[in-house]
């Protein structure tokens, strides 16, 4: 049975009302002389076939009343075990009532009227009224019902504790007149009580948990918040009655609620930035105006230079005003910069000062600003009106503060020190790595969690001629300004170097003489007795890799770095046997470079020791936590940077920084390649100019065949005058078109402004004119010149090269 049903089916006036109960009038004798209908269905006997017998038919010889159950009921009724006709014992709540008072004395029994109704009923119904009376007698939860239109007729004892005044004088009242400047604070619903209630009334759906703002009839001046729900009463028959009122008091919930909600929010919302000025009006903006209805904050001048705090002899502190908001979200004036405030004798802020501590006074409270015992400031708490602050907000008041002290002072202490720091380094990683041709890439790097230092790891991804793509990742030994200065400076030589084509044991040779010269500069200049080991990097490790997509090549080489970790789509995982090689700067053994060829879809990951070793873990389990993960290589790039992470770092940063770059090889296209070989005779610059034009005539780019063919005219014809041996010219058809022209020679041409009576030398000129950027890469069997055009406006680009996707970057 549901609810409602239960509702309909209840019967108010009790199983035990001789109306509807099974009934059996009594002579003197305990004979049955009466038999109700309703006895006759309860107990199966027919009027003709009980009247006149004993009372004891229906009672079994020896049947004592029903242990299990109390001797009396609420409603004066006993349990008795009564026999049914055919046989069956049933449980019957009985009661008797006399007819006829007679005295004892004159030893004639009365007559009686005996009721009797099914127990379980009859317990049921005694539930519910006890129920009933707990509702209108002891519920906490206010009760109160509205007539049709919307008077109060009923109230439980709840109800009219609520509102403090007699019944007498708020029966019949409305709502509304009862709590006239009360509203809710409810979203998507009515504002006030009648518009609630009516609302109820006419479509009859309930409310839950309103919350409902407004002043204790006899209490005016403090607001309570109040939860209430609001339903349609209706009779048996659908009659709409009225609406009842559930209302909870719920202020000391709410109030704890709004300042547990306010130290959340200024946990969230101050000391977001180490500017002090920010930081003074981020508590500003949490305490207005849901604690108080103006904030003022002073700092002392010193603090607010990044000074310590003034140590006063007598004096008290210069304060500057920093921050002023108000309910209405005005300053105090016009807008200014911090200035200088001087406060009276007698003032709160003056008494404050003096005091060192909190000064309250009706609607004002000063807190004073501290941070190991030193003042950094006053803030002031001011309310409008006669409201005062009570126990618990000024405990909050003083959190507060207390939450905006360590901040202010986190500033002052690490701005100063840190702030060239780490603009420095942040300055000096990529911000951004374009997306490549070669490779799909993704990439992480976490700083060391020793705040005192700057750690010098970095890592690079740079786009070389003929798509090619080269890989650099390196860890300046040390931490501090002087490393983090030391790898911008190397990541910066690295990607010049990079650009002239030079192959990775001949970049990392450059880069070794430059660290040994700079670090004999710092010695000389910076270095001495009083150096720390942070004052000169100790040692730079650099591991270099070039992959060229076209040939699915990959040259690589290290100084004293970790090789990186491969995971080859036909050998699985494997770290290359990569020659050492000594750090950058120590000098004397030569760099060796080591070349693979990566199937398309190949992972190839470069990192840090920091990323591998720790204080608790050797390098040889970072590598194999590391081969581990990558060894899932199928996954999005991104996510296993994630992962890496997780696996191996996964308290957050450790005592040193960490650089991971993983990279997912790709091929380019056989069909934006085109490569023909070509014999060193005069003849061939013109053969150059047809096999060009027809292969852009192929691809849709003739409207740069004009261009393309003095390229290849110029350079075909320095191949043949100064090379020997057959030449190769090959087209890329990539994000720009890329001319290359390849022979045996190991000497390029240079760029020259030609006199006005030389009869040659300006071919390379107009070309480097005519392109977007031009350059020459040697090998070990000679050299290639090439070139890069980009694409009309209107053409949509070459196709993206095959290969597997990669991780979003």
């Amino acid at each position: 049975m549901n609810a409602w049903s239960a509702a309909e089916s209840a019967d108010f006036r009790g199983p035990l009302d001789v109306t509807r109960a099974a009934t059996a009038v009594l002579d003197a004798q305990d004979r049955i002389i009466g038999w109700s209908p309703a006895a006759q269905r309860l107990f199966g006997y027919r009027a003709e076939e009980i009247i006149g017998h004993p009372v004891a038919t229906l009672v079994p010889a020896g049947s004592a009343q029903d242990p299990h159950v109390p001797e009396t009921s609420p409603s004066g009724s006993r349990a008795y075990t009564l026999r049914h006709r055919d046989g069956r014992m049933l449980r019957m709540a009985v009661t008797t009532c006399p007819l006829i008072e007679v005295s004892e004395a004159a030893g004639v029994p009365p007559a009686r009227v005996l009721v009797a109704a099914e127990l379980a009923e009859h317990r049921m119904w005694e539930s519910r009224q006890a129920m009933l009376r707990g509702l209108a007698t002891q519920s906490p939860v206010g009760l109160g019902i509205y007539d049709t239109e919307l008077r109060l007729t009923w109230a439980n004892s709840a109800y009219t504790r609520e509102i403090g005044l007699p019944v007498e004088e708020f029966l019949g009242a409305r709502a509304d007149e009862l709590y006239p400047d009360g509203e809710f604070m409810t979203e998507g619903y009515p504002r006030t009580l009648e518009a609630v209630m009516q609302q109820v009334l006419v479509t009859g759906e309930p409310v839950l948990d309103l919350h409902f703002v407004g002043q204790k009839p006899a209490e005016p001046g403090a607001d309570h918040v109040w939860s209430c729900s609001y339903y349609r009463l209706q009779d048996a028959h659908g009659q709409v009655l009225g609406v009842c009122e559930d209302a909870f008091d719920i202020s000391g919930r709410y109030q704890a609620q709004r300042r547990l909600n306010l130290l959340v929010e200024a946990g969230a919302r101050i000391g977001t930035t180490l500017d002090m000025a920010v930081t003074a009006r981020e508590v500003s903006e949490v305490a207005v105006p849901d604690f108080a209805s103006m904030v003022i904050v002073d700092l002392v001048r010193s603090v607010l230079d990044g000074g310590e705090p003034e140590t006063v002899d007598g004096a008290l502190p210069r304060l500057v005003r920093v921050a002023t908001r108000s309910a209405d979200h005005t300053a105090d004036g016009p807008v200014r910069g911090p200035h200088r405030v001087d406060y009276p004798p007698g003032s709160l802020q003056y008494r404050s000062l003096s005091s060192g501590g909190m000064v309250r006074e009706e609607g004002t409270m000063v807190v004073p600003l501290r941070a190991g015992g030193a003042l950094l400031g006053l803030v002031t708490f001011l309310r409008a009106g006669s409201a005062v602050f009570d126990k618990e907000e000024i405990e909050l008041a003083d959190e507060l503060v207390i939450r905006t002290a360590v901040c202010l002072d986190n500033a002052r202490r690490y701005t100063r020190e840190h702030t060239a720091a780490l603009t420095l380094q942040r300055h000096l990683l990529p911000q951004h790595l374009p997306g490549q041709s070669a490779v799909d890439l993704a990439y992480r790097y976490l700083p060391s969690d020793d705040r005192a230092g700057v750690g010098g790891d970095w890592f690079d991804v740079i786009g070389l001629s003929g798509t090619r793509v080269g890989l650099v990742v390196g860890d300046v030994v040390g931490h501090g300004l002087q490393a983090a200065a030391t790898m911008g400076r190397l990541r910066t030589t690295v990607r010049a170097l990079a650009r002239l084509d030079l192959s990775p044991d001949e970049l990392l040779s450059r880069l070794d003489d430059l660290v040994g010269q700079t670090a004999e500069e710092q010695a000389a200049t910076v270095g001495g007795p009083d150096a720390g080991p942070d004052d000169v990097a100790t040692g730079v490790t650099c591991l270099y890799a070039v992959y060229d997509p076209v040939s699915r090549r990959c040259t690589m080489a290290r100084a004293g770095h970790l090789p990186p970790a491969v995971v080859d789509t036909e050998r699985g995982l494997y770290f290359p046997d990569l020659p050492a090689g000594p750090p950058l700067g120590l000098g004397g053994l030569p760099f060796e470079s080591l070349e693979i060829e990566l199937p398309v879809g190949s992972l190839l990951a470069l990192f840090t020791n920091g990323l591998v070793e720790s204080p608790d873990r050797d390098v040889d389990d970072g590598l194999a936590i590391l081969g581990r993960v990558l060894s899932d290589h199928r996954r999005p790039l991104d996510e296993l940077c994630i992962h890496t992470l997780a696996e191996l770092l996964p308290d957050g940063p450790a005592v040193d920084d960490s650089a991971l770059l993983l990279v997912r090889t790709r091929e380019l296209d056989a069909r934006q390649v085109a490569a023909w070989e070509l014999p060193a005779e005069p003849a061939a610059a013109g053969r150059a100019r047809e096999l060009a034009t027809g292969q852009l005539r192929e691809w849709g780019l003739e409207e740069l065949s004009y261009v393309t063919e003095l390229v290849v005219s110029e350079l075909v014809t320095n191949a043949v005058r100064h090379a020997a041996g057959p030449l190769h010219l090959r087209l890329l058809r990539d994000r720009t078109l890329l001319t290359e022209v390849s022979d045996t020679g190991h000497t390029s041409p240079h760029l020259r402004h030609s006199a006005s009576d030389d009869e040659g030398g300006r071919g390379l000129f107009i070309v480097a004119q005519l392109v977007q950027r031009w350059g020459t890469r040697y090998t070990p069997y000679g050299k290639t010149i090439w070139t890069e055009q980009s694409f009309p406006p209107h053409y949509p680009g070459a196709p993206r090269p095959a290969g597997r996707p990669g991780g979003e970057v």
